[in-house]
């Protein structure tokens, strides 16, 4: 039978807009030109309904026009530092605190700029802007003659590249890292200004902590209601779930267990049509796995030497009957080298490596969800059972014949 052409309709008109939505939270910043310019029409095309979800199930707002395509996005909590920005490379090494303090420097020398800037010329009024007392009495000091801090500035600009901030128009930013030469740069001012996600001006921010003023930026208006309250923790569990790897139930307050435990089916029922994450509920939390493998910024497993390291230590700690210490786990990465090390890169075999790699796999599963750092070293997550090896049971063959089967038409 032929399936009506309405049904055919709503279905494309479904899958259309689950793409797009995916889109935006694997890219909550789409622009109309580059790799991204697929995605971006979908999101425009659906634009409304995409606006309409976003701010009712957790408070995103979604702006979009004829270039870019931006939800501004919120966590659904300020103290995770598991989801660093990072380099624009393959390594990916997450920014130090140089990296942040230049990203903001050059922001704001880009927001006061022309439409076009050298990386010289950027990196002269960062320098000037760093000399301000405030960040002075912070220890906050830049020179930029040094290469590790050109290094900083060009990871920075590499960002902002890839970002879609800033279009190169002549030159190399290794040049300029060698002192060899200077880079061009047209500055997207549409982009830029859409990059900052906070629901006040930084400049009305009043805390003095550095968690205070965060914040405060995100702070929802006055909760002076019951419906106000209810739509707070709705929005905030639904950014949870729909951005951390496993929402722990012991993560949560009393009164945002209890509505969760009253609406989970509602709020996951909503997820999964917009997006395709499939709930996985257990005793401890709840999970929205991805079926095709595509809304994480990590993975676990991973392919690569570091992957496998990751995914052997995983399964000590899973193992261990509680917290395992650092040392203890470096000790346990010379014992897999021994095992395992004709597998490994050259690098992750040499002396002294242990602990660089035992730090490159604890920061992977806590930012999975599948470990903490305690007082005590590292303690397994619930989660990380997943990755437990249980023993091995050996099914001997039998020495029975199957019974013959009947071909079709034999009697």
């Amino acid at each position: 039978m032929n399936t009506p052409l309405a049904e055919v309709l709503d279905g494309q008109h479904a899958a259309d807009l689950r793409k797009a939505a995916r889109a935006l939270l694997k890219e909550p910043l789409l622009l109309s030109r580059g790799r991204d310019a697929d995605e971006f029409r979908l999101v425009r095309r659906h634009a409304s309904e995409l606006r309409e979800w976003f701010d009712r199930n957790t408070g995103w707002a979604l702006q979009v026009d004829a270039e870019t395509a931006r939800l501004r996005k919120s966590p659904g909590t300020s103290t995770d530092p598991t989801h660093p920005a990072r380099e624009a490379t393959r390594a990916g090494a997450p920014f130090t605190r140089r990296r942040y303090v230049l990203l903001c420097l050059a922001l704001a020398a880009l927001e006061r700029g022309e439409s076009q800037i050298a990386l010289g010329r950027l990196a002269d009024q960062v320098v000037l802007d760093a000399a301000d007392p405030h960040l002075a009495a912070a220890g906050i000091q830049f020179t930029l003659d040094r290469r590790d801090e050109r290094l900083d500035l060009a990871a920075v600009v590499r960002l902002l590249l890839a970002l879609g901030v800033l279009r190169r128009v002549a030159g190399d930013e290794e040049a300029y890292v060698s002192g060899s030469g200077d880079v061009l740069y047209d500055v997207e001012r549409r982009v830029l200004a859409g990059l900052l996600a906070a629901r006040r001006g930084p400049s009305t921010v009043q805390a003095d902590t550095f968690e205070g003023r965060i914040a405060e930026l995100v702070a929802e208006t006055a909760l002076d209601s019951d419906e106000l309250r209810f739509r707070a923790m709705r929005r905030t569990l639904t950014r949870r779930l729909l951005d951390d790897p496993v929402l722990y139930y012991d993560e949560l307050g009393d009164a945002e267990l209890g509505y969760l435990t009253r609406q989970r089916g509602f709020l996951t029922a909503r997820i999964t049509e917009l997006t395709g994450l499939v709930p996985e509920v257990r005793a401890e939390g709840i999970a929205m796995v991805d079926p095709d493998d595509d809304l994480t910024d990590l993975r676990m497993p991973e392919q690569g030497t570091y992957g496998h390291i990751t995914l052997l230590l995983a399964e000590h700690l899973a193992a261990a009957d509680g917290p395992v210490t650092t040392g203890e786990l470096a000790d346990r990465v010379r014992e897999l080298a021994a095992e395992h090390g004709g597998f490994w890169a050259k690098s992750a075999r040499e002396p002294g490596m242990e602990d660089e790699l035992v730090d490159q796999a604890v920061a992977r599963l806590a930012a999975l969800g599948l470990a903490a750092r305690t007082a005590e070293g590292v303690a397994a997550r619930p989660a990380l059972a997943r990755y437990a090896v249980g023993t091995t049971v050996v099914i001997e063959p039998t020495t029975a014949r199957m019974p013959a089967q009947r071909k079709a038409g034999t009697p």
